[in-house]
């Protein structure tokens, strides 16, 4: 039988894997016979090398099965989740999942933590005191038929190759390679027993996808390969060129999702979440159109049911609920430092992948996979492209551990932000749809 190292050299000279030698390789991860840095170098050939479309088919196949497939039977109605590809700020999730669960459409979450420079939902919601993602499958399936939502991370039993994997790629330089993502979010997403899935396909400088022409790709290898799998998958391309809402850092940015819950928020983020809601309610059956679904959104969200929803599903994690009515229970880093602008002028960028590595470098991310992330640091905007500053206006507040800390990262976040005499109007926010008719059309 051909060795597991000649696997690995048969995809670092270019080759494709034939049928079963991928599902192999992930057996042999996940029962200890592949070493971390045997999967990684198999890592860098594909990201190099590249993935056909049987072999990223099978290697989803192969890490959705290496767990337990989630059985959603007792959950009536029809089960639909979202997944991002990754954005510096978005929070999105957070507000969500809660939105749309009151609206009568169950949500069952299965996500991730930080990845590269872009921040993880499973540390944000660890910002909430008590907060545990780590339920068991049967309380995780409980939550989600008694509430309606549930957000875990991975399980020992909910595709495990992929929690090897995810970890490995984020900490090798192995992230932004089309097949791997397809294969890392739809084995996740297929193993929690999903009937249809909304994808938000991050576009621009602060997403993992920066061309347009690539997130196009990536967004219709998703919905190809999770339509195949015979669920109902639709893809939002959102812009991704400036930070999403206005903090960056898990306890900041969680504390503003809880704000649009209550009517509040960032007009971007607000936008995001009811143009994504949208779609998921009408996949549940629960809007005739899209246009319906933010108008059943914004109900719920008016009819304090939204916020309601985010106590339960904080009540069924083991957490403090009061953060839904009393934010300031959520922790703050120690030390405050404003950034000023050193000219007058319009905003006309601010670079999201530099403030995105900045929170990291603060300890809101991971440089390490077993590295613990600060909660209570990150960066909060005071201003957005397309205002007018005068030299002296705080463009930024960094929240650190220490002042030495602060200090240190102020000169890289002054220059995430570009000045000029004139504005410039800002791209929309929304750059396209895509599903499985758009792709047979």
């Amino acid at each position: 039988m051909t060795s597991l190292v000649e696997l690995i050299a048969k995809k670092r000279d270019g080759y494709e894997h034939k049928e079963g030698e991928i599902r192999r390789l992930i057996g042999a991860l996940t029962a200890g016979d592949l070493a971390d840095y045997q999967m990684t170098a198999w890592l860098m050939a594909s990201f190099l090398r590249g993935l056909s479309d049987a072999e990223t088919n099978e290697l989803t196949d192969a890490m959705l099965r290496s767990g337990d497939v989630l059985d959603l039977s007792s959950v009536p109605g029809v089960k639909v989740d979202k997944h991002s590809t990754g954005g510096v700020g978005d929070k999105v999730s957070l507000c969500l999942a809660p939105m749309v669960a009151a609206c009568g459409v169950p949500v069952p979450m299965v996500s991730g933590r930080g990845l590269g420079h872009t921040g993880g939902t499973l540390d944000k919601l660890e910002a909430i005191p008590g907060f545990r993602v780590d339920l068991s499958t049967d309380a995780f399936v409980a939550a989600v038929r008694d509430i309606g939502v549930s957000m875990i991370g991975q399980t020992a039993q909910i595709a495990p190759a992929d929690k090897k994997i995810y970890a490995l790629r984020d900490v090798t330089a192995t992230v932004e390679c089309i097949p791997l993502i397809v294969a890392s979010i739809l084995s996740k997403k297929l193993a929690e027993g999903i009937d249809a899935l909304v994808l938000d396909v991050k576009v621009g400088r602060g997403a993992f996808m920066k061309d347009a022409d690539r997130a196009r790709e990536l967004a219709e290898a998703l919905v190809r390969v999770g339509s195949r799998a015979g669920k109902q998958v639709v893809a939002l391309l959102t812009d991704m060129s400036a930070p999403l809402g206005l903090t960056i850092g898990n306890a900041l940015e969680t504390r503003e999702a809880i704000e649009v819950l209550h009517g509040k928020g960032p007009d971007d983020l607000v936008a995001c979440t009811l143009a994504l809601g949208a779609e998921m309610l009408v996949l549940g059956g629960k809007a005739r159109d899209a246009a319906h679904g933010e108008e059943l959104l914004r109900e719920g969200v008016a009819s304090g049911r939204a916020a309601a929803k985010m106590r339960a599903l904080i009540q069924a994690h083991h957490g403090d609920p009061r953060v839904v009515d009393e934010p300031d229970r959520l922790p703050r880093a120690p030390v405050t430092l404003d950034v000023s602008a050193e000219r007058a002028g319009w905003v006309t960028g601010v670079d999201p992948l530099e403030l995105g590595l900045s929170a990291v470098a603060l300890g809101a991310g991971r440089t390490r996979a077993d590295q613990v992330v600060d909660h209570d640091v990150g960066l909060e905007l005071l201003v957005r492209c397309g205002d007018k500053v005068k030299k002296g206006t705080p463009l930024l507040r960094i929240h650190a551990r220490s002042r030495a800390a602060a200090k240190e990262i102020e000169p890289r976040v002054r220059a995430a932000f570009t000045l000029a005499d004139t504005s410039f109007p800002s791209p929309p926010l929304i750059l396209g749809r895509i599903d499985a008719a758009s792709l047979s059309g």
